[in-house]
């Protein structure tokens, strides 16, 4: 005879989100990450080293480390420390040696929309200016 196993109900829902429900939903992976960052135009994935780059024309704008955890972004000091000052959960600096070259996206932590948006900036500033002004025209 088998023996049924007693799993356990889950408590009913009521109808509306819980803020758990709320950070389940904008939480970023691996695969979104790379959605939004191959959808800009003529973006481009490829090895560098023992990561994942995405380039523009050649040119990196992020990478990712083999384990996918987080995402490298190469921004400037002006967006970097405000950035890892309002949610430092989620951002740390990405060092070059001595020097920081950008941010460190916790993706598990990240809302999609920012890193979108700091994917779109870092690709402007890399790509060509006739490429970037595609992008700008299209957004308006």
């Amino acid at each position: 005879m088998r023996r049924q196993s007693r799993a356990r109900k889950k408590p009913q829902r009521r109808g509306y989100a819980t803020f758990n429900d709320f950070q389940a939903e904008t939480r970023m992976k691996l695969l979104q990450a790379r959605m939004l960052a191959l959808s800009l135009p003529e973006a481009t994935e490829e090895p560098h080293v023992a990561h994942t780059s995405f380039r523009v024309r050649g040119k990196i704008f992020a990478t990712v480390p083999p384990d996918g955890v987080v995402m490298h972004i190469f921004v400037g000091d002006d967006q970097r420390a405000p950035l890892i000052a309002a949610h430092p959960d989620v951002f740390s600096a990405l060092h070059w040696g001595a020097k920081a070259v950008g941010i460190k996206v916790l993706l598990a932590q990240a809302n999609a929309d920012t890193v979108n948006r700091l994917l779109t900036k870092r690709w402007m500033r890399k790509a060509p200016k006739r490429l970037a002004t595609t992008l700008t025209h299209a957004q308006q």
